[in-house]
């Protein structure tokens, strides 16, 4: 990897060539902070300390204070769930807005969450083969579809998959995390689409 003369960085490094559940790297156009770099304040940004070792989170860090925000809202999103929607399906949502966004890096990620919690390793699998409109039963269908409508424009999102969401039995905190996590992906999807792109598997 190398930086161009216009200050990008090049490299050629092949990207993955479909959707999948394995580790899939990622790399920035944009010259991320080295770690020796990192003060005080950006380790605060990143919230965990472990993040600074992330490309992704060193260049997110060059503004540490949305950084923090944007982290404390995501954690918020994906691990509070002593109430509302289990683990898998918030996975769920994520994996649906990504896969419908194109982002591969980030569909693998959480469809790696999405089918450690759910144990439903076959139905994730046909989600990132088939795409969006694949079969998996109708509450996962429901979260699916209410996730695609958000992430192709949050005017799309209406009182009908509030009322499949709820016909599937989720109740309106349940529907509020499905909202929550397919919205915050969505744009996360864009932001890593944009400031970098995803590298394939070893």
């Amino acid at each position: 990897m190398t930086i161009a003369e216009s200050g990008v960085l090049v490299h050629d490094a092949p990207h993955p060539h479909a959707f999948t559940r394995a580790e899939v790297g990622w790399r920035p156009h944009l010259e991320p902070l080295a770690e020796d770099e990192l003060t005080e304040r950006h380790y605060d940004g990143l919230v965990e300390a472990a993040r600074a070792k992330s490309d992704y989170f060193r260049l997110l860090a060059r503004d540490p204070e949305v950084l923090r925000a944007r982290t404390l809202v995501d954690k918020d999103i994906f691990y509070n769930v002593a109430e509302g929607l289990p683990r898998a399906e918030r996975e769920l949502a994520a994996t649906a807005a990504s896969r419908r966004n194109g982002c591969v890096f980030c569909a693998s990620v959480h469809s790696r969450f999405a089918a450690h919690y759910s144990k439903r390793v076959d139905d994730v699998d046909l989600l990132l083969d088939e795409g969006v409109d694949a079969d998996l039963g109708e509450r996962w269908n429901a979260v699916v579809a209410a996730s695609v409508a958000l992430t192709d424009t949050p005017n799309a999102f209406g009182p009908e998959h509030v009322a499949r969401l709820r016909a599937a039995g989720l109740d309106e905190l349940e529907i509020s995390d499905v909202i929550h996590g397919a919205a915050f992906f969505n744009w996360a999807n864009r932001l890593m689409l944009s400031i970098g792109r995803p590298v394939a598997p070893a």
